[in-house]
């Protein structure tokens, strides 16, 4: 558990909790999900100190809950807020494929190696507290780039202005954890992408629909946690409409900086779930291309069978009549009738042939 103090231009990591809170700024409790389950009667005994009020039961349940959707709730002294993440789970770096050496096995492990790890926050006035996953680097992350903002040591991080409210500091970790999608989406493209190779390719033959199948299940899965993610940040949106207004200028600047954050999360989230559903109808259009080529292959090979039969039917018809057991047939007792016919067959087969390529039914399909 790591405990910060947020101020206009400075950012404190404190060694435990404060027995007040401080005369400026606010207080940030950062915490993975086993530490904070471990240190909730501790935590609850410094809301009460601090806020006059402890967190609910059930939204303590909901920031251990570690297979909660996306969801926000919110009482009369804080808000809850429980965000899953889209991110790549940990090993899923070694599973981007190269172009020489990619299978589908692989495609399948990557798609499963998605990390959707619910990270939770609850929103006091002057308090945030975060719940993360074990691995989760959004935490320290942003502790270390607020307090390289406070010290002016790096040129991007100084220029970043210093969250002015715990909501504000959620809203930033909830943009970042969406924005950590390009790299997932760097994946899912991948892998994708070699599937549909697989599925195009002329000689190969491809049997193994189960990884096709999982891999759809995967991007209906993330359709289902973006819209979730959509939903929260809707509900949130409303909620903070609903705020008492603020008489004071500098409040008024600062709420309608949160309405503007919220706004810019959700646009991108729609543009996470847009992908995923390109992603989602490329695979089906993939699917239904595969067919169509298999359905042309067997138009193709049914066609040439039957312009061999065309040939070699009157052929079949020549050799069936000289063949019957009759003493008076044209042809039979003259020693040039093996020659005549045969040259009558070469004769026939060929007119058909060029008579079939002329109607193009001997053309290969491209």
């Amino acid at each position: 558990m790591r405990i910060f103090h947020v101020g206009t231009d400075q950012f404190t990591e404190l060694s435990e909790l404060p027995d007040t809170l401080p005369t400026a700024g606010y207080l940030w409790i950062g915490s993975a999900r086993r530490e904070f389950e471990v240190g909730i009667p501790m935590l609850q005994g410094a809301l009460q100190r601090w806020t006059g009020g402890q967190l609910v039961d059930l939204h303590v349940a909901d920031l251990l809950n570690n297979q909660l959707p996306s969801h926000f709730d919110y009482t009369s002294w804080y808000d809850v807020m429980v965000f899953r993440r889209l991110a790549a789970g940990s090993g899923s770096s070694s599973l981007f494929l190269d172009e020489q050496q990619g299978t589908l096995a692989t495609a399948k492990r990557a798609l499963e190696a998605i990390d959707t790890s619910p990270v939770g926050f609850a929103i006091f006035d002057r308090v945030l507290i975060s719940v993360h996953p074990t691995d989760c680097q959004v935490r320290d992350f942003f502790a270390n780039r607020l307090s390289l903002a406070s010290q002016g040591s790096d040129a991007r991080a100084a220029g970043a202005r210093m969250p002015a409210s715990p909501a504000d500091l959620m809203l930033r970790m909830v943009n970042h954890m969406v924005d950590s999608y390009l790299e997932l989406r760097r994946l899912l493209t991948r892998q994708l992408g070699y599937l549909q190779q697989e599925l195009f390719r002329p000689r190969s033959h491809f049997n193994d629909w189960q990884v096709l199948l999982d891999s759809r299940n995967a991007l209906h899965a993330l359709e289902d946690i973006c819209e979730d993610q959509r939903s929260a940040i809707s509900e949130w949106t409303d909620a903070l409409d609903e705020w008492p207004d603020e008489t004071e200028p500098a409040a008024q600047r600062e709420r309608e900086l949160l309405r503007v954050r919220s706004r810019d999360v959700l646009e991108h989230i729609e543009r996470v779930l847009s992908h995923v559903r390109r992603l989602e109808s490329s695979a089906e259009s993939a699917v239904q291309m595969h067919f169509s080529a298999q359905s042309n292959r067997t138009n193709e090979i049914m066609r040439t069978l039957t312009v061999l039969t065309a040939v070699f039917m009157p052929l079949n018809l020549i050799t069936g009549f000289f063949g019957m057991n009759f003493d008076f047939l044209p042809l039979v007792h003259s020693s040039t009738g093996i020659w005549v016919t045969t040259v009558l067959m070469a004769a026939l087969a060929v007119t058909l042939v060029v008579y079939f390529r002329r109607k193009r039914y001997l053309e290969r399909g491209r």
